[in-house]
């Protein structure tokens, strides 16, 4: 099983200090299984509602709702040589266009139907495999009323009362797995970059991560997309990005056979595929995801607190999870 201690960027900030490293053996991780939205579906909305979601036709690559693989994608082509599979067609990536944390009625899995319909797939916990949770834009955007605003919080008397139930329940799917088994936890915040809701959700995903009572031999990854999305738009250079286009999408300005190379969105809600790529490099920079694992030097203790700043880490120990803030 993969042991190590797992830090990782917070909502408040990004990390400042590059740790050295020291090598230790480890087995790479031996599956991958998704649950989450639009961003890393890899095609069961397509398949559920007949083939017409996402259209093909304006340049969605291979049922995703983007222009090419989504980070899940890249991991499991990296690993095993071919992208995830969705969970209609038996493969392990659960997750649905539209799916949210909270459940408020559709027919669209959300995150407590995903995690069933894993449990009843008869596929089993695999102690080396890679569990991922990739939720909260729709959550965001349901209590914007982007879906409509009868319904959009369901049963909730506030907006507010909505984020902190979507952060309370995300935790706990996150423990949901840890309890069935699941011992490598890869898992997302609200994505929304300097959007008011998404902050107040993510502090409220911070507060309810404190509650987490994981086994001492769970790794818990967390990986801040809002601020990776802040940074991609703020400073695209570090990524290999160019400046990126916020005034217009992919399909807007007819870039799709172009590779949308310069355009964050592909549709006006999902980025195009170089910024997929590029959170995927990050996060296996960050974590070592398809290489030997490792854990920092002694020497390197003081300089990598020093350097989180105003960051938030998270730290795997004793069975834990910490969100620190200095």
């Amino acid at each position: 099983m993969i042991k190590k201690w797992v830090f990782a960027l917070g909502v408040l900030g990004t990390v400042a200090a590059t740790p050295a490293w020291a090598e230790r053996d480890t087995a790479q991780f031996t599956s991958i299984t998704v649950f989450g939205d639009s961003l890393v579906d890899a095609g069961n909305l397509y398949l559920s509602n007949g083939g017409t979601r996402p259209d093909p036709n304006l340049g969605y690559f291979q049922n995703r709702f983007t222009n090419g693989f989504d980070y899940p994608d890249l991991l499991s082509i990296d690993l095993f040589g071919v992208p995830t599979t969705p969970s209609l067609q038996g493969g392990g990536n659960f997750a649905y266009g539209g799916a949210r944390v909270v459940d408020t009625g559709d027919v669209i899995p959300d995150l407590q139907a995903q995690l069933g319909a894993f449990q009843q797939s008869g596929r089993g916990i695999d102690p080396n495999g890679i569990y991922i949770l990739n939720f909260g834009g729709n959550d965001v955007f349901g209590a914007k009323g982007f879906f409509g605003a009868e319904g959009a919080i369901g049963t909730y008397p506030t907006i507010s009362s909505y984020l902190q139930a979507a952060a309370e329940l995300y935790v706990s799917g996150v423990q949901t797995l840890n309890d069935l088994g699941a011992r490598n936890i890869l898992f997302t915040d609200f994505p929304l970059a300097g959007d008011p809701l998404t902050t107040e959700a993510n502090g409220y995903l911070n507060t309810a991560l404190a509650g987490l009572t994981l086994d001492a031999d769970t790794d818990l990854l967390f990986y801040s997309l809002s601020d990776f999305n802040r940074r991609v738009l703020t400073n695209p250079a570090p990524f290999g990005l160019p400046q990126q286009r916020t005034d217009t999408t992919c399909i807007a300005a007819g870039a799709q056979t172009s590779g949308c190379v310069g355009i964050f969105s592909f549709d006006g809600i999902h980025p195009t595929a170089p910024i997929q790529a590029a959170g995927y490099r990050e996060m296996n920079q960050r974590f070592g995801l398809t290489a030997v694992q490792a854990v920092p030097e002694p020497s390197s203790w003081a300089l990598m607190l020093v350097g989180f700043g105003l960051s938030g880490f998270a730290l795997r120990r004793r069975g834990k999870m910490r969100t620190v803030a200095a």
